[in-house]
């Protein structure tokens, strides 16, 4: 029995199945940790406790909130497109699986080791956008298409910088697999890329927490401008859904930023994937504190943003790297 299962991991289809029931089961355990840990740093930088009352430091209070939304009924706006509206939390979730197979945990623990990987996942995490717009668009509200129109404006204006900052990283390795991209930076910790590339990890984070819709930054979802934004008429597992979608999004970007500039599994003592996911929750944290921190920004000030400071230092950044590989080379 056991002999047989070791083949059948072996084999890539078996590999690939049991990576994708890793995944999923992951998803589920870290959304419930990143809903703790966002209540706690909340609390933290508020000066109050945070969750306290159900378990132990309210260690089951993301368990109770997840009991709360799966119960609740499933109901549908009167003149909202049903396909579209039940459609589009399950595009927002979708890509995320995908997304996690060309991620490097470890040397070992790739759930896909594919030459393409980071262009798999830009590719792929973009359709976030498209979920996105079509909640706003399925649900037959105001509130709802402005978020939407939003969201589609921001993620277009934030995968240039993005994708200019990935580049950087991509000409100086001479390759988009985020497993060979890691290993270069695993010669000690000033091999890491965020010491050669520091404006480049600077131009990505920043494009990233955007990209995710998270404050200061979270123009599709204002509420106090339109309620809720893009998921106003969703409840029970449809808004659960998509709020598991960005936290899972949120572990995506900040484990691409760790692959990419951090050193991936790189640290002394400790097994590789405790470090990675150390540096990854890392990251998470930060953006916690942003949220909590920073005052929203106007949605043109959040373009400007992007289109008169991200990307053209982003196209210096490039331009100057690639000088500096052709005088090097």
């Amino acid at each position: 029995m056991i002999e047989q299962l070791t083949v059948w991991l072996t084999h890539p289809l078996g590999h690939m199945i049991a990576a994708l029931a890793a995944i999923m089961a992951f998803l589920g355990v870290n959304g419930l940790v990143l809903v703790y840990m966002e209540r706690k740093v909340a609390g933290f930088i508020q000066r109050r406790p945070g969750p306290y009352e159900v378990g132990p430091q309210g260690l089951l209070q993301p368990v109770a909130d997840a009991g709360k939304l799966i119960s609740k009924q499933l109901t549908t706006p009167d003149g909202a497109d049903k396909l579209m509206f039940w459609a589009a939390p399950v595009l927002s979730m979708a890509p995320v699986v995908i997304c996690f197979l060309p991620i490097p945990f470890s040397p070992l623990l790739t759930g896909m080791d594919v030459n393409l990987g980071l262009l798999l996942i830009l590719a792929f995490s973009g359709l976030n956008s498209l979920a996105l717009c079509l909640a706003g668009w399925g649900s037959n509200n105001k509130y709802s298409l402005l978020g939407a129109a939003r969201a589609v404006a921001q993620a277009v204006a934030y995968e240039i910088p993005l994708l200019l900052a990935v580049l950087a990283v991509a000409f100086q390795t001479g390759s988009l697999n985020l497993s060979v991209i890691a290993e270069e930076q695993s010669r000690g910790l000033l091999s890491w890329n965020v010491f050669t590339h520091p404006l480049a990890f600077f131009i990505f984070f920043v494009a990233a927490v955007a990209e995710t819709n998270r404050s200061p930054f979270d123009l599709p979802e204002a509420e106090s401008e339109l309620t809720a934004g893009f998921h106003t008429e969703y409840s029970g597992m449809g808004f659960g859904i998509f709020f598991l979608a960005e936290y899972s999004y949120m572990v995506i970007v900040c484990a691409v930023a760790t692959a990419l500039f951090l050193g991936g599994w790189d640290g002394p003592v400790l097994p590789g994937i405790w470090w990675f996911l150390a540096k990854v929750f890392g990251l998470i944290f930060v953006m916690m504190w942003f949220r909590w921190t920073f005052p929203r920004v106007r949605f043109d000030q959040l373009l400007n943003i992007c289109w008169k400071w991200l990307i053209p230092l982003g196209l210096l950044n490039l331009v100057v790297t690639a000088l500096m590989l052709k005088l090097v080379r």
